[in-house]
This record gives C-alpha cells, structure tokens and sequence, in this order.
C-alpha cells in the first residue's frame, strides 16, 4: 500500500465510491445489472404505490428535457386507458431507464429510481456492498485523527446509505459524517465544491476529494473552478490504495500507485 500524507490544512475527507470505496465490478456487475433485469417487474409490483409514482413523473420531466437527444425515450402521460394505458407507460419508463443507463447517465430522475430498487433488494438480503479491503481502517484511522469523513457520488444519498448500511463489513453508516448527491450538483460544477463546504461548514481548500476519476493533464479534468475555489483532490490509480493519514504536507495526486510528480495543484485557473 501507497501511503501519503494529507495537507496539513485538509480538515474533511470527500468520497467518491465508485473505484474508490467500492469495487467497479460490484457497481458494473451486480447494482447495474440487477435494475436492468428486475426495473420491469419492480415497476409493476410498486406502480400504484406514491413513491413510484413520484419516481415516474421525474423521469417524465427528465425525458422531456432529454427529447432533443439522439434515441432519447419519450415516457407519456396517463391516457386513462385502464390496463393497456399502465402496461404503456411501464415499457416507455423501463425503455427510457435501459437508455439512459446504456449512456452510463447520471440524473438525479434515474439515480432516485435504482435507489429505491436497490432498496428492496438490500433489505431482503439479495445483496450486500463491497468494499476495498482498506477503505474501513482508512475511515476509522481518518476519524481519530479528529477528521470529517463525508460521501460525495453520483449515486443518490438513499443509495449511499443502502452501501454503507448493508454491507459485507455491516453497518458502517456511523463512520460517516453525512451524504452528498448529484442535487448540490455533479462532480465536474465548481458550485457543487461550494455548496458542499458551505454545508459542512469549513472553507473548500479544508476539503480532500478522494475519487477514481483520472485527472486531465492540467488538473483539472474539465473543472469550471476559478482561482478563488481551491480544493485537493487525489485520485486512486491501478493498483489503486486510499490515502493514509497523515502528519506533513505531501504531493496530493496518486496514480498507479506511486506519487506523481505535482503537476498543477488543483487550483483552477480562469
């Protein structure tokens, strides 16, 4: 294992999850995979149900923002039709959800409705989530140390909670200090950075973001972040290793699990 120091300034821990707390194959392979085979017949069994209603009308507004896009799958409206009208409208939502997921699509209207499938699924023991071997002693080593550990993926803050509820190292929830989604906005929104910090209540430059996402060759990976919005990001290469705390300031990227040679700090130009 690769082990660096965090910034002396960084007070919270940001995680990513995917690639970086949990495995890629768990996500590709299992999580995916499962609303794809079961979004149908969760459709029918639920449909009547406030909740699911609710996850359909979001995706009706979402398809109607999409219908400019190439393939994009229209979801119509009730016709009152009876059982024919439901059956409809179940086959443009189940259609319009494979799509989106074809394109690996990360609105907050699909990321709602596989939360609360996964949901199910994770309470009736048909699955549990997998994570790194080291993320757990990472987590626990970061909070004695005093440190904020919070979750930042794209996956909805329901889902993260389902993660880290149920899981093959149990109930992990309480090492966490709190979630954050794609509704404070996506990875790549320097708002989404301010919003967060203004949240937790410190200044962005406190904050360690900790993803699998490679960083473009400026640093920045096409990050709309201005000079005054300051943060330290490191990202988990192959072999890929969290970040151990701790003592001095250090080069702040890992990659192929050695230091790099700092490049741009991830302070964004203008």
């Amino acid at each position: 294992m690769v082990v660096l120091s965090v910034p002396a300034e960084v007070t919270v821990i940001l995680l990513d999850i995917e690639g970086t707390t949990t495995p890629i194959a768990f996500v590709k392979d299992i999580l995916f995979p499962y609303i794809e085979d079961h979004v149908k017949e969760y459709l029918q069994t639920h449909w009547e149900e406030e909740e699911c209603q609710q996850d359909v009308s979001l995706l009706r507004k979402q398809a109607e923002e999409d219908a400019h896009l190439d393939g994009a799958v229209p979801i119509p409206a009730a016709s009152g039709d009876g059982e024919d009208d439901r059956e409809r409208m179940i086959q443009a939502v189940v259609d319009n959800v494979c799509w989106q997921m074809s394109l690996d699509r990360k609105t907050t209207a699909l990321k709602q409705l596989q939360g609360h499938m996964w949901r199910a699924a994770f309470k009736a023991g048909l699955m549990k989530a997998e994570f790194f071997e080291d993320v757990v002693p990472a987590v626990r080593k970061w909070r004695e140390a005093g440190m904020k550990v919070y979750v930042y993926s794209s996956g909805s803050v329901e889902a993260q909670k389902l993660l880290f509820g149920h899981s093959t190292e149990g109930d992990v929830l309480e090492l966490f200090d709190g979630h954050f989604d794609t509704k404070i906005g996506h990875k790549v929104e320097s708002e989404s950075y301010r919003k967060i910090a203004s949240s937790i209540g410190c200044s962005t430059s406190n904050i360690l973001f900790l993803t699998d996402v490679t960083v473009g060759e400026d640093g920045t990976r096409n990050l709309t972040v201005p000079s005054r919005i300051c943060f330290h990001c490191a990202t988990m290469g192959t072999p890929r290793s969290l970040l151990f705390l701790i003592s001095a300031p250090c080069p702040w990227l890992l990659t192929h699990g050695s230091v790099c040679t700092p490049r741009a700090r991830p302070r964004y130009g203008e």
